[in-house]
């Protein structure tokens, strides 16, 4: 991961990746569309490709999970300070000596609930401990919303559903160049798809 991760999307929003670790990315959006574009997207969301050196025609399946938190603002939500339990460590990925040698990584844990966040996209640990005050902040509000830790994690699994092929949102099926959406019964052309014309 760069020091500095973000991805400007054709004026629609722009990314800033938070976390990234093997099944798992984080990132946050901002922008003037970013609700209208990430409104649909929570659920199972299944890629079938025939790759290029299967000589029988089957088909391949992958399959990711999406769960979908706004950001609140701080007064949304009041955090007291001593409920709070901040570890620093080296973070992971690219980015030179500095990130090898420098507590730069943050881990945030909220001690009454036990949420933990984990922050490492910039360099500076003042950067990453805002944004992973920031990432608790959105994960307690949706606990709050749910009234309590465990409805959130509910929440959160009707969200992203099992992860199994039957448990689907979303279907991109490249050989036949479609895109269906299974719950609001919408069907696109993967070239519009891929270039976010998903009106």
């Amino acid at each position: 991961m760069q020091s500095t991760a973000k991805l400007e999307l054709g004026g629609l929003f722009s990314c800033v990746l938070l976390t990234e670790r093997p099944g798992l990315i984080v990132f946050k959006a901002t922008g003037a569309k970013v609700l209208a574009t990430f409104a649909n997207e929570e659920g199972g969301h299944r890629w079938q490709r025939i790759p290029p050196t299967e000589k029988k025609g089957r088909r391949q399946t992958s399959t990711i999970t999406i769960a979908v938190l706004p950001v609140p603002r701080a007064s949304a939500l009041r955090i007291d300070d001593k409920d709070l339990e901040w570890k620093t460590c080296r973070g992971s990925g690219a980015g030179g000596q500095h990130r090898n040698v420098t507590d730069s990584a943050v881990q945030l844990t909220h001690k009454p609930t036990r949420i933990s966040v984990r922050c490492e996209s910039e360099r500076s640990q003042h950067y990453n401990r805002a944004t992973a005050l920031e990432m608790l902040r959105a994960r307690l509000l949706a606990a709050r919303e749910g009234n309590a830790a465990a409805s959130r994690t509910a929440t959160r699994r009707a969200q992203i559903g099992s992860g199994m092929r039957a448990d689907k949102r979303r279907t991109v099926r490249v050989q036949d160049n479609k895109v269906t959406d299974h719950l609001l019964g919408k069907t696109w052309h993967l070239r519009d798809y891929l270039r976010g014309n998903w009106d």
